[in-house]
C-alpha cells in the first residue's frame, strides 16, 4: 500500500493534458447511470468538504436529477479549515459562506432547494473520528443503496477517512460502494499503478451534464480565488477546475 508521503497533495499537479493524452483512458470501460444507480437504489453522495460532491460525481448527480431522482447528500464537515491562517475567510465565514455555495451548486445541478445531511465533524480531524463516522454512517445508510464517497487512498486525510467510514458502513449495512478519485489525478500520472484501474469505469456525461457540472463548480467562489491577506492561491488549482470539463466522471466500482 502506498503512504502517504508518496501520494503528496503538492504544486499544480499532473496537467489535464497529461491525463487527456493517456490514450488508456479512453479505453476504460463505460457504465451508464442507470446501471450504476438502478432505480430502485437510492444515492447516497458522502463528501469530506463542500465541493468534493461536485468535483467527484456532479456529472452523474446532473444526470440523476434529470430522471427526478432525488440523491441523499451527507456533508461530513463544513470546510471550515480551508484557509490556514486567513483573515479574509476566517472559519467563522467560511461555517456560512461554504454551505451557502453548496446548496448553489445543487442548484446548478438541477437540485433547487436540495439541503444535505450536515454532521459537522471538524475539517481536518477526520482521521481521528473515522469511527465515529463509521457508527454515524451505519445509522443512515439503507441496504442496496449505492453509496459514492472518495477513494480511500486519495492523498487527502479527510478523503482517506471518509472512504474508510463508507467503505465500512456500507459493508456493515449491505450498501453498494463506489469510491471517486479526487486529488488522486493530481499526485498520480497516467498509467499510475498505485490506482486501481482494474476496478475503473467512466460514467459518460452530456454536453448538458458537462455544462453543469462546470457551472457548479463555479459556485465554490471561496475556493476559486488567491487569498489576499496570506498571499496563499485559489484552494482549487486550474488543473482542478480543468478537470470538471471532461465527458466523463471516473470512479473505482
Amino acid at each position: 500500500m502506498a503512504t502517504l508521503n508518496t501520494r503528496a497533495i503538492e504544486g499544480s499537479g499532473t496537467s489535464e493534458a497529461e491525463w487527456l493524452g493517456w490514450p488508456e483512458l479512453a479505453h476504460l470501460p463505460e457504465i451508464t447511470v442507470s446501471a450504476l444507480v438502478p432505480d430502485d437504489r437510492r444515492a447516497v453522495v458522502v463528501a469530506p468538504h463542500p465541493d468534493d460532491e461536485v468535483l467527484s460525481v456532479g456529472g452523474m448527480l446532473a444526470l440523476l436529477g434529470r430522471l427526478q431522482r432525488t440523491p441523499l447528500l451527507i456533508a461530513v464537515t463544513d470546510g471550515t479549515a480551508s484557509h490556514a491562517g486567513s483573515v479574509e475567510w476566517p472559519p467563522e465565514r467560511l461555517a456560512v459562506e461554504r454551505p451557502l455555495e453548496s446548496e448553489a451548486a445543487w442548484h446548478a445541478l438541477g437540485f433547487p432547494g436540495l439541503q444535505a445531511m450536515r454532521l459537522g465533524l471538524p475539517d481536518g480531524g477526520l482521521h481521528a473520528l473515522q469511527h465515529r463516522l463509521t457508527d454515524r454512517l451505519i445509522t443512515v445508510l439503507r441496504p442496496h443503496d449505492v453509496v459514492f464517497t472518495t477513494w480511500r487512498l486519495d492523498g487527502h486525510p479527510d478523503h482517506e477517512a471518509t472512504g474508510q467510514a463508507c467503505a465500512i458502513a456500507a459493508q456493515e449495512v449491505g450498501a453498494r460502494l463506489v469510491e471517486v478519485p479526487v486529488w488522486a489525478w493530481h499526485w498520480a500520472h497516467p498509467g499510475d499503478a498505485r490506482l486501481p484501474w482494474a476496478r475503473a469505469q467512466r460514467l459518460m456525461l452530456d454536453a448538458q451534464a458537462q455544462q453543469r457540472k462546470q457551472a457548479a463548480v463555479q459556485a465554490f467562489r471561496s475556493q476559486l480565488h488567491g487569498d489576499a491577506s496570506t498571499g496563499a492561491g485559489p484552494i482549487l488549482r486550474d488543473t482542478t477546475v480543468a478537470r470538471a470539463a471532461r465527458p466523463f466522471e471516473l470512479v473505482f466500482a
